[in-house]
């Protein structure tokens, strides 16, 4: 025991009380050389020395004997979350106990859940000590798991575009691969119609890997992204699509950055907007504040600090508060990308998403991550059902495509010819999103 037994008051004095009555040694440690005796020949250590409300880093002997147990290389049990994590953010408070398994109670924390929290925590169990269902029950908890969606039907005498009509707006000279992989994987994740609206000059290339993609040749600038003379031709063929992707490969280039602002303020229909458009908004976010129709946006964490105007650091110290502000302001959908996905609803909650795994740190993931999406609101989702779907099922083909070929050196290709299994897989009811756990080798 390293807090003083004095102090303590309500469930803690009493339950403290109990274990005074009971042939059990307490120690209050006052150097670390006391325990290093007890952590040298035990069989396994159980971690109770900080609990879920730590708001300071860790300092003085409680940081001492954390280093021990961590050296120790003994099985390590915490009880509601590893010593040393935040429990609102994930966060390691200067050190923290490094666990083979937490058991946390009533519900989960968000430390629990978000990294790096969630991966000193080991493996996760959660035990509900009687607290009644309608206190986990209720709405107002504003952060869960992304849970499962039921995918919609796919009916016998549908036709390709059923099941979605989408316009890609992408693509630019040197950018051959973002443009496909999402146009691509939006066919892969069950889309019926794929149109891809790109340069002229790159259109050759791409049409040689997909050619079940319809290709809509634009004019170009000089340095070969698309040009603002394709507004017209654009404006044309948003109005006649379900949804337009607009962003992966772009390029930042000025004209073309006017052309992704103009574009954006006048569709009618939803928007998913990605990569390099996201850049393009942030200078401008008035635009998507206005916009009537669903709009989804996809930043990883330093697309998000344009976006917002916050520092990386800033919101990698409260992604959940980070995220939530940014829906409110933004008026969208907004998904936070990196190690277990945050999805941000338009009423407020935010999902934690846990499929996926390191693997996917590869270029042109998130491309296919945008194609899997507007594959589900063309199937009948609506944007913030389609986010939370996606982004699971995209981290769950990169979890089928790791156990293939192992997380290093697989390919956003790779999650992309993994969507057909994972859809199959989940039409059949063999995947449980609610007590998740990747596919095995």
């Amino acid at each position: 025991m390293l807090s003083d037994s004095s102090k303590f008051r309500g469930s803690a004095k009493v339950n403290f009380g109990r274990i005074t009555r009971l042939p059990i040694d307490v120690v209050k440690l006052k150097n670390v050389s006391q325990a290093q005796k007890d952590i040298t020949h035990c069989e396994a250590v159980v971690d109770a020395i900080l609990g879920t409300g730590l708001d300071r880093p860790v300092g003085g002997l409680a940081a001492e004997i954390i280093a021990r147990i961590n050296s120790s290389r003994k099985k390590v049990l915490s009880l509601d979350i590893a010593s040393g994590i935040n429990g609102n953010t994930g966060e390691v408070m200067g050190t923290a106990v490094k666990a083979d398994w937490t058991v946390t109670f009533g519900l989960p924390k968000i430390g629990n859940m978000l990294y790096p929290g969630y991966e000193f925590g080991g493996d996760l169990f959660v035990s509900h000590i009687s607290f009644p269902p309608s206190l986990y029950d209720k709405n107002e908890i504003a952060v869960q798991t992304n849970d499962f969606i039921a995918l919609p039907g796919r009916p016998v005498e549908s036709y390709k575009g059923s099941l979605g009509d989408v316009l890609f707006i992408a693509g630019a000279a040197n950018y051959y691969g973002a443009p496909y992989l999402a146009a691509m994987s939006f066919l892969k994740s069950g889309g019926g119609y794929s149109r891809l609206a790109a340069p002229r000059s790159i259109i050759s290339v791409i049409a040689k890997q997909g050619k079940e993609i319809v290709y809509m040749p634009q004019q170009e600038t000089s340095a070969g992204s698309i040009a603002l003379g394709s507004r017209k031709a654009l404006l044309e063929a948003a109005a006649k699509a379900d949804m337009v992707v607009i962003g992966p490969g772009l390029s930042l280039n000025e004209e073309t950055v006017r052309l992704v602002r103009e574009l954006a303020a006048a569709i009618k229909v939803p928007m998913l907007i990605d990569g390099d458009g996201l850049t393009a908004m942030a200078e401008n976010p008035e635009i998507l504040r206005k916009r009537k129709a669903a709009t989804i946006l996809t930043p990883h964490m330093g697309e998000m600090a344009r976006l917002t105007g916050k520092s990386v650091a800033d919101i990698r110290s409260d992604k959940i508060t980070a995220l939530r502000e940014a829906v409110k302001k933004l008026k969208s959908t907004i998904i936070l990308k990196g190690a277990h996905s945050l999805v941000g609803a338009r009423d407020g909650n935010i999902y934690v998403n846990m499929s996926g795994n390191a693997g996917m740190a590869t270029a042109g993931s998130g491309d296919v991550l945008t194609g899997c999406i507007a594959a589900m609101v063309g199937m009948g989702l609506d944007a913030d059902e389609a986010a939370r779907k996606g982004v699971f099922m995209h981290g769950y083909a990169g979890d089928l495509a790791a156990a293939n070929k192992g997380v290093d050196g697989m390919t956003a290709k790779d999650i992309m010819e993994s969507l057909p299994q994972a859809m199959k897989q989940d039409r059949s009811g063999l995947i449980d999103a609610t007590c998740y756990h990747p596919p095995c080798v």
